[in-house]
């Protein structure tokens, strides 16, 4: 009798301490900073973490908005509800940074996409957004041998992601006869992306050159130019692999784009915050930038591209 009585003591145990072992898990977060295609490679990266890490519990978010206050209030949120470590696009590092360390001071904070390198978050994992704007002025000296006059499009003027490309775009066409006249920021808005395209064809009968900062810029750049039967006539650079700029890019629409690797930023980013909570820290640099390479994308690779990413989709 003794011996069952213990049994059955001993079960009650394990069966009760079951949900315990199961909220123990770790969790960790990664938010983005906006509602976009793009984050579904990202997304994907994550899913392939978690199969990994099956002692946490992976998370992938989106602000209801593209705003530094609603990215905040999420973070506020999820600390609150026991996160663990995040890993965050900043849309405002400047406005931010009393948030971060805020947040930083409570879990450790990590940064991909576009840096807040004032704040106290423990590394940035992602491109060099400078050395993929030197990499965009490169496509357009190829494209423009002649010169030219460029207009930039872009979600987010004060994000350190648009400034660091517009700065390195500039920095390779600087006294080569090729000028980026001006940036026009949207917001994030797609209709806003669109309407700034077909009011410089409107107003700036010069621009011969457009370049798309933000992965779904290129693709309202080819909307407008397409309406405007000028496809072809102006020299479109852009950035990241939505799939009408891959079309763009195979049909020679678009000189090229520079492709980022936001799959790795999902997979590595949620493999580094583990091992940190685990104390492994050997992943940080010193200066605490890991950077994820970026590349160009023309007629001759575009393919192999496509073929490899839709590899990484499972599609």
């Amino acid at each position: 009798m003794k011996l069952r009585t213990i049994s059955a003591i001993a079960a009650c145990l394990v069966l009760s301490a079951s949900p315990a072992l199961t909220q123990e898990k770790k969790q960790l977060a990664f938010i983005v900073n906006a509602a976009s295609d793009f984050w579904k490679l990202a997304e994907a990266g994550v899913k392939k973490a978690q199969a990994e890490l099956p002692n946490y519990e992976l998370q992938f978010k989106y602000p209801a908005q593209g705003t530094a206050a609603l990215q905040n209030a999420l973070m506020d949120d999820l600390v609150a509800a026991g996160t663990d470590a995040i890993m965050i696009s900043s849309v405002d590092p400047k406005t931010s940074i009393d948030a971060f360390n805020r947040i930083a001071a409570q879990v450790p904070l990590f940064t991909t996409d576009s840096d807040a390198p004032a704040s106290n978050r423990i590394a940035y994992l992602g491109s060099s957004n400078t050395d993929a704007g030197v990499q965009a002025g490169e496509i357009a000296l190829k494209a423009l041998p002649s010169g030219g006059k460029c207009m930039g499009f872009v979600g987010f003027l004060d994000a350190d992601n648009a400034k660091e490309r517009i700065a390195g775009f500039k920095q390779a066409v600087e006294g080569k006869g090729i000028e980026l006249v001006d940036t026009r920021g949207d917001d994030v808005d797609f209709a806003r992306a669109r309407s700034n395209v077909d009011d410089v064809l409107a107003a700036n009968p010069d621009i011969n050159c457009m370049v798309g900062f933000y992965s779904y810029n290129p693709p309202k750049i080819y909307e407008a130019l397409q309406a405007a039967g000028k496809l072809g006539q102006i020299t479109v650079i852009a950035f990241d692999e939505d799939p009408i700029t891959l079309g763009a890019v195979r049909e020679g629409s678009f000189a090229g784009t520079v492709v980022q690797q936001p799959f790795e930023w999902g997979y590595q980013g949620m493999k580094l915050m583990a091992k940190y909570l685990e104390g492994d820290k050997s992943g940080i640099p010193e200066n605490k930038l890991i950077i994820v390479p970026t590349k160009v994308l023309d007629k001759s690779n575009v393919d192999q591209f496509e073929a490899d990413l839709k590899a990484a989709l499972g599609k």
